[in-house]
């Protein structure tokens, strides 16, 4: 589907969704990012926090009156209904990557459903993230991670890979991954370089706290 670009950046922006924000973890990524994206409701959000979005992009069918009139300037309607709002957004800034905050803490189609959209879409890298955790997926190839001891490294499959995992507890080498076959969830890094690598895109989960490592692995150079 072609869409016209309405964000182009060359740092990283943040997509705030409908699910629930807090304002501590919006200011949060403010450091990392070069500014937010609302999709549709997550609009409210940054109202609650007293920022104000590049964009507000969706269908704008839940967004509230308030949010509306005070962003009226940067609404950017798309009324179609064949792609969500997360779509919309996502193929219609271009950023080296995107913070997608608010999309994990709702319900699990949505969940799912973004999940689908960063597989359509691995051109475009995205970071899932909430108060607790981050997940990416790894791009094709070599990435390696730099982990203290100890870190809860999580290696769940979207589509079967074949995967080789150095640098924690329980390693293993050119291993096929499927959902409905082997896993490597909860993992533990022994310290130093966690080196993945992988065939086909891995979903990764990390702790909150290693946002920054996240960025750096999806951010190719």
């Amino acid at each position: 589907m072609s869409s016209e670009t309405i964000v182009s950046t060359s740092r990283p922006v943040c997509f705030v969704g409908g699910a629930s924000a807090t304002s501590f973890e919006i200011n949060d990524i403010y450091q990392h990012v070069t500014g937010f994206v609302a999709v549709d409701s997550g609009a409210d959000a940054l109202l609650k926090a007293s920022i104000a979005p590049i964009a507000v992009i969706g269908d704008l069918d839940s967004l509230s009156q308030t949010a509306r009139d005070t962003f009226v300037d940067l609404l950017c309607q798309i009324e179609e209904q064949s792609t969500t709002d997360f779509e919309k957004a996502l193929t219609r800034v271009d950023a080296p990557a995107i913070i997608a905050l608010g999309f994990t803490g709702g319900r699990m189609d949505h969940i799912l459903s973004v999940l689908s959209v960063m597989m359509r879409y691995p051109d475009k890298p995205v970071i899932l993230t909430d108060c607790d955790d981050v997940s990416f997926l790894a791009p094709i190839g070599q990435s390696v991670l730099e982990l203290p001891e100890g870190t809860r490294v999580s290696l769940m499959p979207v589509a079967p890979a074949t995967v080789s995992l150095d640098g924690v507890v329980w390693p293993f080498t050119q291993t096929l991954m499927t959902m409905t076959g082997f896993t490597s969830p909860s993992n533990a890094a022994t310290g130093g370089g966690v080196t993945i690598q992988t065939d086909a895109p891995i979903l990764v989960t990390l702790p909150r706290a290693h946002l920054p490592i996240a960025l750096k692995a999806v951010v190719r150079e």
